[in-house]
C-alpha cells in the first residue's frame, strides 16, 4: 500500500471514529456539557471536526461544550487555534497531571492523536497519556485515539464498519 493509501484509510479512520464518538457522547445526558479533550493539535485538522460536530451533533446542538486543547509546540492553521483559556501548551507530561483543577470537569470526549514518526517515542508517550488521561473522564466517557491505550476503568470498544483493527482505537470509561 502506498503512504498515500495509507494516510487517506487512516484519516477516514480517524473521521469515522470521531463521528461515532460525538454521537455516541450526544446520547448521554449525565455528559450534556462534560468538556472535550484534544491531546495533539497538530495542524488542527480534527480539532476543527469536533468543533464542528460538537455544535451540531446528530441534529442536536450541544450547548456549553468546551474543548480543551493540549499541544506540545502550537503549529496549526490560524483558523484552528484555540484561545489561551483553552490550550494547555507544553509536554503532557507536564500539563494532563493538573489539568482537571483548570478544566473544572471531567470529561465526556478524548480524542488522542499523539503519534509520531519515531515508534519507541510514541509508545512512551501513550505509555504515559493512557494512565493519566484516566482522571479526567467522566464515567462512561469515550476516548478515540490513535495508539492503542492501556487507561485505567476503560474498555476497548469496537470500532465502526469499515474501520481496521489497529488502525484506530475506541475506548469506553465505566459508567460508574
Amino acid at each position: 500500500m502506498s503512504r498515500l493509501d495509507s494516510a487517506i484509510r487512516r484519516l477516514q479512520a480517524q473521521r469515522a471514529c470521531l463521528d461515532w464518538a460525538v454521537g455516541e457522547l450526544a446520547a448521554l445526558p449525565d455528559l450534556a456539557t462534560a468538556p472535550v479533550l484534544e491531546l495533539g493539535l497538530g495542524n488542527g485538522r480534527t480539532y476543527d471536526h469536533l468543533r464542528d460536530r460538537l455544535h451540531d451533533a446528530h441534529g442536536d446542538h450541544l450547548p456549553n461544550r468546551e474543548i480543551f486543547v493540549f499541544e506540545r509546540k502550537v503549529a496549526a492553521h490560524p483558523d484552528c487555534v484555540p484561545d489561551a483559556a483553552h490550550l494547555f501548551e507544553g509536554d503532557f507530561r507536564d500539563n494532563l497531571p493538573n489539568a482537571l483543577a483548570r478544566i473544572g470537569a471531567r470529561a465526556g470526549l478524548a480524542h488522542c492523536d499523539i503519534g509520531s514518526g519515531d515508534a519507541a517515542l510514541t509508545k512512551a508517550l501513550a505509555d504515559f497519556v493512557g494512565p493519566a488521561l484516566a482522571p479526567l473522564l467522566a464515567p462512561g466517557a469515550v476516548v478515540a485515539a490513535d495508539q492503542a491505550l492501556a487507561i485505567p476503568g476503560c474498555q476497548p470498544v469496537p470500532l465502526p464498519d469499515g474501520v481496521a483493527v489497529g488502525r484506530y482505537h475506541l475506548y469506553r470509561m465505566a459508567s460508574g
